[in-house]
């Protein structure tokens, strides 16, 4: 496997362990649609995969997804301090890196797959440029605020009108039906114009509008929490912090799966909303210590080589595991939408991720990056070799 400059091999592993998790909370959404994984009474569940809905929902919904999240405020750090020191402006080349991404994820979301983020990544990343040169204790003050605040919004009382209650979740039974079907049996086309059109929620547009405005201040916390680690330098020399990370790791997994899993146990009293919100940060935190840890302790097992590849490669099996997924479940591949099961599909996520652990290994004793992150490269540093070119300083 080629060697880069500038790359921390505890990080790039970290982030292919993170696409697990990622896998096996977006099967839900393979399985039963964006919307329909939330409504599992429409699908009857038996009891097995209703422990395992609840179990996914304790331990990997909304917990893995935010450590991805980490991993992009601390790798833009990164890629800021590796610009500024070839004499290069990382404004420039980061807002390129941030476009691209954007416009793959818009198209990834409008003819592929409804649960892309790639889209929302590359919006946020234009916002965190505000951040990038703030020193590491506000990034630090900044990012617990708004998780305080965020956490807040579980406080927020739900509506007293019973009848408008009724009548979302009339609406949201009416569309994850319809989606059922045009999912399982539907064209490409048919599936595509019901994304792209179906309106499960019948907000008015100022609603939307508000939503897509406080969504960046909402998510910041864990993005901003990755940028204080790259400036602090958490993960440059693991070695020497062990004791770090089993300390963080004892403190923020415990109190992240109590939050979450209060929600299960008491989920009609309000501060349980607030603290699954906080809880799933948390709990994030506590994977990223606890991976750290056994990074530590298992350096030299080949698994961490094959984490590290998928890692190196997390936009390529991204994007692949949206077609794997969607060839799988919708009408114009094998048709199983809402059939297989939540534990079955447990099982498939784990063969899917498998085979991208031996594909990405074997795919890096060949090629330097993959397909995708050489476009994203290419565009980046505007250059056929994906590389940035040091600047040239004028002789006095």
């Amino acid at each position: 496997m080629a060697g880069q400059p500038n790359r921390l091999s505890i990080i790039d592993s970290m982030r292919g362990f993170s696409l697990l998790g990622i896998l096996l909370a977006n099967m839900l959404i393979f399985q039963y649609g964006i919307w329909g994984k939330d409504e599992m009474a429409v699908y009857s569940l038996s009891q097995v995969d209703s422990i395992t809905r609840t179990l996914l929902h304790i331990f990997v919904e909304g917990s893995f997804m935010p450590i991805f999240t980490f991993l992009f405020g601390f790798g833009m750090i990164n890629m800021q301090e590796s610009l500024a020191a070839k004499g290069l402006k990382p404004r420039r080349y980061l807002g390129r890196r941030f476009l691209l991404l954007f416009a793959v994820g818009i198209a990834h979301g409008t003819y592929l797959w409804e649960g892309d983020i790639l889209g929302f990544y590359g919006g946020m990343g234009i916002f965190l440029l505000l951040f990038m040169n703030r020193k590491a204790k506000t990034l630090l003050i900044v990012g617990a605020l708004l998780l305080g605040l965020f956490g807040l919004l579980g406080l927020a009382p739900e509506s007293t009108n019973h009848l408008s209650s009724m009548e979302d979740k009339v609406r949201m039974e009416a569309y994850v039906k319809d989606t059922f079907t045009i999912y399982g049996t539907g064209s490409y086309e048919e599936i595509k114009h019901h994304r792209n059109t179906a309106d499960p929620l019948g907000l008015h547009e100022y609603l939307i509008i508000t939503m897509m405005l406080f969504a960046p201040l909402m998510t910041a916390p864990l993005f901003i929490f990755g940028m204080y680690a790259a400036k602090k330098q958490w993960f440059r020399e693991p070695d020497n912090v062990r004791a770090v990370y089993l300390k963080r790791m004892l403190i923020f997994l415990p109190i992240g799966v109590l939050l979450k899993a209060a929600k299960a146990v008491f989920p009609d009293y309000g501060w349980s909303e607030m603290g699954e919100m906080i809880g799933s940060n948390l709990l994030s935190l506590g994977y990223i210590f606890a991976f750290a840890l056994c990074y530590v302790s298992a350096k030299s097992s080949p698994w961490l080589l094959r984490f590290e590849a998928v890692g190196k490669l997390s936009l390529t099996n991204y994007l692949l595991q949206s077609v794997i997924g969607t060839t799988i479940f919708y009408g114009y591949g094998l048709g199983w939408f809402g059939k297989m099961g939540v534990l079955a599909g447990c099982g498939l996520a784990l063969i899917i991720y498998l085979g991208q652990l031996f594909f990405s290994r074997w795919y890096l004793t060949h090629f330097t990056y993959g397909p995708v992150e050489r476009v994203l490269r290419m565009w980046t540093y505007l250059s056929f070799n994906g590389k940035a070119t040091k600047k040239v300083q004028p002789q006095n």
